[in-house]
């Protein structure tokens, strides 16, 4: 399961002729994807008025997971392990990020922030292929 972060849903719906679009456009078709709570948020309060409704009802399509208990706990975790490391992490990808550890998948971004989590052994990330899954 691909959780795809708001970065490239972002260029995917601005640009739909771009590489991004195609992998994303791929991966819906397989039911790969996965939408963390937190970017649907993200993505629906950054729509227009025009756009909103056409957003809604591609997002609708996607399961959506939202955290619970253990996430929390997760990142807690994840915050002491990350001062640990040195690094330091923003709220919503700490929770983006842990709602998908929670489910064993991984994330999709254009954010270096995920890839940083991902050294320090937080996340698993997606990389696509030039072959677009």
């Amino acid at each position: 399961m691909i959780f795809v972060d708001t970065s490239v849903w972002v260029i995917a719906f601005r640009k739909r002729a771009s590489p991004e679009a195609g992998r994303l456009s791929a991966l819906l078709d397989r039911d790969d994807v996965a939408l963390a709570a937190p970017v649907r948020i993200e993505l629906l309060s950054g729509a227009s008025k025009v756009d909103l409704p056409r957003i809604r009802r591609v997002l609708s399509a996607l399961p959506v997971f939202y955290p619970s208990d253990d996430t929390w706990a997760r990142i807690e975790s994840w915050v002491e392990r990350s001062i640990g490391a040195g690094e330091r992490f923003g709220f919503a990808d700490l929770l983006i990020g842990a709602i998908a550890a929670d489910q064993t998948g991984s994330i999709w971004s254009l954010d270096h922030d995920f890839g940083r989590m991902a050294r320090v052994g937080l996340v698993r990330i997606y990389e696509p292929t030039a072959g677009g899954s």
